[in-house]
C-alpha cells in the first residue's frame, strides 16, 4: 500500500528568516611563471578573494508587499465593477416593470458581491500594511518599546 496521503490543501511552509546568497570571485597577482618558494605564480603572488552577500530576505518582503497590493487592487476592481452591475441593474428593475423583482434580485446579489469583494480588498490592505511592518522589523528600521 502506499503510504503516500492526499491534501487538498497546500500549507505554506515558513521559510527561514535571513536567507543569504553568496557570490565568490578570487582574483591572483604576482608575476606570471614558476619561481618563488614553490607556488605558482612567481614570487610574490597572492590571491585576493571578494565574497559579496546579499540579504534575499528584503527582497522577499518586497515581493509580499508588492503581491499583497495587487491583490488589493483586484478586490477594489471587484467591488467597483460589482457595485457598477448593481447601480445598472436597479436602474433596469425602474425601466423593466416586467422584469422587475429579476432585476431586484440580480441587484441585491450584485451589492452582496461589491460588500464581499470590498471585504477582501480591506483584508489584503492589512495584509500589506503587516508584511510592511515585518520588513521594516527585519531591517532593524522599526524598534518596538515597552513604555
Amino acid at each position: 500500500m502506499s503510504e503516500h496521503k492526499h491534501h487538498f490543501f497546500h500549507h505554506k511552509e515558513e521559510k527561514p528568516q535571513e536567507e543569504a546568497v553568496i557570490y565568490s570571485e578570487t582574483t591572483e597577482y604576482g608575476s606570471g611563471g614558476q619561481g618563488g618558494y614553490g607556488g605558482q605564480g612567481g614570487y610574490g603572488s597572492y590571491a585576493e578573494t571578494a565574497t559579496e552577500v546579499i540579504d534575499t530576505a528584503k527582497e522577499d518582503y518586497e515581493k509580499e508587499i508588492k503581491h499583497h497590493k495587487h491583490k488589493e487592487h483586484a478586490g477594489e476592481l471587484g467591488a467597483m465593477a460589482a457595485g457598477a452591475y448593481a447601480l445598472y441593474e436597479k436602474h433596469q428593475a425602474k425601466k423593466d416593470p416586467e422584469h422587475a423583482h429579476r432585476h431586484k434580485i440580480e441587484e441585491e446579489i450584485a451589492a452582496a458581491a461589491a460588500v464581499g469583494s470590498g471585504g477582501y480588498a480591506f483584508h489584503e490592505h492589512h495584509e500589506k500594511k503587516e508584511a510592511k511592518e515585518e520588513a521594516e522589523e527585519a531591517s532593524g528600521k522599526k524598534h518596538h518599546h515597552l513604555f
